[in-house]
Order: C-alpha cells, then structure tokens, then sequence
C-alpha cells in the first residue's frame, strides 16, 4: 500500500485509524493456509455527497481499511468508479477488482457489487455472474419469465486460496416499506442458493453468502428467512458483539455458510469498528468545520466491515475424504 505524499491531518487521522484497527485483533493471514475475508457495506461509494466527491481523506481512510483483508465483498459500490479507482491506486498493483454491471432503474440504486483482492493471497478462477431468479413458462405466450424480480442482482464469483477453491456470493436486499416486506426476497435467494449448490456442475459447492441483508436481529423472520434452506453463521460470528451499523446493536450484514459443505471457518471474526463513538478525531472541526455526523457516513459509512479468517489449508480434509470413499 502507498499512502504517498499526504497532509499532516491526514497523517494524524490514520495513525489514529490504525489504533482502532488494532483494537480489532484481526489475525495476520498466511499464505496458502489462511484467509481473512470480509463485506463491506460503503454508503454510496463513487457518488456524489453535496456535489462534492470523498475527500482524499476519506479515501485513505478507506484504503487503509481495506486493506487489512485479503478479500473483500463491498455493497454499494455506484456506477461511478473513480472513487474505487482511487482506493485500488493506493493499494497498489497487487490488488485486483471484479464487479457487477448496474441497473438503471430507481430499485437497482445504480449499484454494483464489487471484489477487491490482494492477488498474492487468492486468485479469481474464472466464475463471475449475476444470479439470475428462477423462472417459470407462462401458459398463455409460451416464455419463460421471473415469478419474482432482484432489485439489485446478486453477485457470484469464484477465487482459490490455498487448497481452498469457493464462490462468494454477495447481495444487498431491499430496505422496503417494512421489515416484513423483506422477506420474499430473502427466502427466494436462500432457495435459489440451495437450488443452486446441488446441481451437479456447480463450478463448487463451497457457497459463502455474504453482504447487506437489512436483518436486524439473529432472531428475527427475516434471520429465519435467509437460514430456511440450512445457510447458518460461523461460530465465531455468533452472539451479541456484532452488529455492523455504527451503534453496533444491528445485524445488518451478513456472512453465512453451509456447514456441511464449508469447513474452513476458523475461530476469529468480527467487526472492524472505524467510528468508536469519535468520527471527529478522523475528520477535525479545523479542516472540516461544517461536516455533520451524517456527512461523516458519505465519507466512510454507515456500516462496519464484517470479517471471518478461513483456513485455507484443505489437504488433510481431502484426505479423509478420500479414505472415506474406498
């Protein structure tokens, strides 16, 4: 990562970033035995704010972010790239992206889904597409069409890391006019990522879900909607500690798994918590002095990145499975 020629504020701020970083005890990765992942919901990124892009600030902020995961699933990205080039340019060359195409219609936001990538730690393997929902034939004209609609399509694609070869499947669910109102959309994608992982040329069965589901609670019908076709969290994202909005008490994003399938969660996850009750401290009254908190959330977010470590090191997995079929 190259930070370059930057202002002392800008200097200060990362310093402090850095500290909350640490305080988030995110496990060094090792290559080709461990992988830290994470999604991120970054609010809008690449649009406008009051006709203003983010500040270079922000940018570095974000940048240095990111980069404390080998691999990361953002939400929200606009169809505006300039503000995702602008990170990738400080992360530098070995950093690789993929993203998904936009809808211009008000439902799909003009968003796209994107995968950022540090290349010495994974490699894409060649799978990247929408899901596309389930159709049925109509009686009367003969065509298949949607029983449903995404209002943002969710994005798949494949990596390697390691002996570990997976799909990353990532969405952003509708807020709606109701928590209620999320709940087809839920229940469709687990259906259709269940449908999806028992056909016999899945590219892999190593599903992983990730994004912004707008659930609030593990407990709740819209949870029980996502959970219904045996998608679960790994252990170490269970209880109460993380919540990703920046009050840390929603559960707004997600990362799920089949157990059956995927093994590779190691005991450590979490949030990585930017904000600390002090969005001042990164942006002061001197330089900033008509920024609001709200404004704060354009720069960085309103969402916290959700992260787990995978262990990537298969081999003796594979073994075991191989006595088991003689």
């Amino acid at each position: 990562m190259f930070h370059g020629k930057i202002s002392p504020e800008v200097a200060q701020g990362l310093k402090i970033l850095r500290e909350r970083i640490e305080r988030a005890s995110i496990p060094p990765s090792i290559l080709d035995e461990t992988l830290n992942i994470a999604t991120w919901n970054i609010r809008e990124f690449g649009k406008l704010h009051q006709r203003r892009r983010r500040s270079q600030a922000a940018i570095h902020y974000i940048a240095e972010i990111l980069f404390q995961f080998d691999l990361i699933a953002i939400v929200e990205v606009r169809d505006d790239l300039t503000d995702l080039r602008r990170v990738m340019e400080i992360l530098g060359p070995y950093w690789h992206v993929v993203f998904s195409d936009f809808n211009t219609d008000p439902a799909g936001n003009r968003e796209r889904i994107a995968y950022l990538y540090d290349k010495r730690a994974v490699a894409f393997t060649g799978l990247a597409a929408e899901a596309d929902p389930p159709r049925k034939k109509d009686r009367v004209s003969g065509e298949y069409k949607p029983e449903i609609t995404w209002w943002r399509s969710p994005f798949m694609v494949s990596f390697s890391a390691g002996n570990f070869d997976f799909i990353l499947l990532t969405a952003h669910i509708r807020w709606g006019n109701s928590p209620a109102s999320r709940i087809p959309e839920l229940k469709l994608l687990a259906e259709w990522i269940d449908g999806r992982s028992q056909e016999k040329f899945v590219e892999d069965k190593d599903i992983i879900v990730m994004g912004d589901f707008n659930i609030p609670q593990l407990d709740d019908e819209l949870y029980r909607a996502i959970t219904s076709k045996e998608l679960e969290i790994p252990d170490a994202l269970r209880g109460t500690t993380h919540g990703s909005n920046l009050a840390g008490d929603k559960r707004y994003d997600q990362i799920l798994h089949y157990r059956r399938y995927t093994k590779t969660f190691k005991d450590v996850g979490g949030v990585l918590d930017f904000y600390c009750d002090d969005w001042r401290a990164l942006f002061p009254q001197e330089q900033y002095p008509d920024m609001t908190k709200t404004d704060f959330t354009y720069e960085l977010s309103d969402h916290l990145p959700l992260w787990v470590q995978l262990d990537t090191w298969t081999e003796d997995e594979e073994l075991d499975q191989l006595l088991h079929t003689q």
